[in-house]
């Protein structure tokens, strides 16, 4: 994927990156899953966003270049995955929701502490469980360029096309919780929380 394609609107990207995969090199093991939920974050602008204050060394990632990982650590026990876009110095970023897990499926279990037959729902559809299952902590992936071919985490796009969008408020936070910045492909099983909820649809 190119640069180019995250350094634009969060609200933007997020819709375009639903249907990408995540993929993960891990112990000679490859871990995929398609992106099938993200929200969308606006920096300082944006009351939710970690960026809100401005730069911090906690954020910094976010304030690019774009296509890097941000990893924050969450109620003492939950990583999660940010992507970060937009223009160099502008902090935007995609809260990685939900995956449909693709490939090493039986790995992603073990480390989710599940049996290896779990249903593929239970690996990846959430935040803190897609990043359990792929293995991804800040100490190791925070600041990783998720587009350079020799890094062990990276986007890839294999032209899925996505039939269908939708998108909701946002989820989980107490700030900013009105507008209609979390993204997902109906009707996939993989997606969290809530699905009933649309404000809109776009195909």
């Amino acid at each position: 994927m190119q640069r180019s394609f995250f350094e634009r609107a969060p609200d933007l990207v997020a819709r375009d990156v639903l249907g990408k995969l995540l993929v993960r090199r891990a112990s000679g093991t490859l871990l995929v899953g398609r992106i099938v939920e993200v929200e969308a974050y606006f920096g300082q602008d944006d009351p939710a966003a970690h960026a809100a204050a401005g730069r911090t060394a906690r954020n910094a990632v976010l304030f690019g270049p774009a296509g890097h990982a941000y990893v924050y650590f969450v109620y003492g026990m939950y990583s999660c995955l940010n992507i970060s876009c937009e223009p160099e110095g502008h902090a935007g970023s995609l809260l990685v929701r939900a995956l449909e897990p693709l490939a090493g499926l039986p790995q992603m279990a073990h480390a989710r502490g599940l049996a290896s037959t779990a249903v593929p729902r239970l690996l990846t559809s959430g935040p803190g469980r897609l990043c359990q299952a792929f293995g991804l902590t800040r100490a190791s992936h925070n600041g990783i360029d998720l587009l350079d071919d020799d890094s062990d985490l990276q986007l890839r796009d294999d032209g899925y096309v996505v039939p269908s969008l939708v998108a909701t408020p946002r989820i989980g936070i107490s700030k900013a919780t009105e507008r209609p910045l979390r993204y997902l492909i109906d009707g996939n099983p993989c997606v969290s929380g809530p699905k009933r909820l649309a404000l809109k649809s776009n195909s």
